[in-house]
């Protein structure tokens, strides 16, 4: 297994010889404003270059997006990707807005699971921000809400659980006691709204996903991107220094890291 942090949570992940392009937003440094429900919406993003070039970020066998919003699939992933591409969705809603983009070979994503090239990868359960505060703030600025999070699975790899865009909450644990991953990829820059709650996990919430999961290797994603975060990937290499986190993993846009 081979996980590349490429920028944000847009990662790529080479399981079971499989390469997939996890939520791409490729666009340049500063090419869109900031959110608008989001603090720091002065500051133009994303806030950093790809480290690599379109195309070798694209060269893929397929495609998972976790959720529609502009942080996580953009118009330039749009026009750089295949139409026959194979695009892992979490709902009808999405794959209708995939389709309609002249994408024709979608898939929604299940909790049961679905077999793709001799693996099962599995929709789970998120909190995208506490559902009671968040969807509401969504709903008023015309954005979806839901998301989800992805487990892989192989008798030939270690199981690989991507949480998404989500808080510490009890959708998470249930998945890590469900499926006990041996990895655990999280988006950890903190993100907030307006009103100071956290659209993703912030640093309380990776102390509690590393309490419940240490025997697993957990990665630091969506880093150091966003207009709206809090935590930087400077905030995260002194929490693994006053906790003592040996299980934490921090790379850099452009990293690989690989499992054997």
């Amino acid at each position: 297994m081979e996980i590349t942090q490429v920028r944000n949570a847009t990662i790529i992940v080479k399981y079971n010889d499989t390469k997939f392009l996890i939520d791409p937003w490729l666009g340049p440094k500063e090419y869109m404003p900031g959110f608008e429900a989001g603090i720091n919406s002065h500051i133009r993003q994303p806030r950093v270059e790809l480290p690599f070039d379109i195309k070798k970020i694209t060269d893929v066998d397929a495609v998972i997006i976790t959720h529609i919003h502009p942080d996580h699939w953009d118009k330039y992933a749009e026009t750089s990707l295949p139409r026959n591409i194979k695009i892992f969705i979490q709902s009808d809603e999405d794959e209708k807005y995939i389709k309609s983009k002249g994408f024709t070979n979608t898939e929604v994503l299940t909790t049961e699971g679905n077999q793709f090239k001799g693996m099962d990868l599995y929709k789970t359960d998120c909190q995208h921000g506490r559902r009671e505060i968040i969807e509401p703030i969504c709903k008023k600025v015309n954005m979806p809400y839901e998301s989800m999070g992805i487990v892989f699975k192989s008798t030939q790899e270690k199981t690989l659980y991507i949480a998404g865009d989500t808080i510490w909450c009890n959708e998470v644990e249930k998945n890590i006691e469900n499926f006990t991953p041996d990895i655990i990829i999280i988006n950890a820059c903190g993100a907030s709204v307006i009103n100071g709650e956290r659209l993703i996990m912030n640093k309380d919430d990776v102390i509690n996903l590393t309490d419940k999961a240490p025997k697993s290797k957990i990665i630091a994603s969506h880093m150091d991107t966003v207009s709206h975060l809090t935590v930087t990937r400077k905030d995260l290499h002194e929490l693994i220094k006053e906790k003592n986190l040996k299980n934490l993993l921090i790379p850099e846009d452009g990293e690989t890291i690989i499992y054997k």
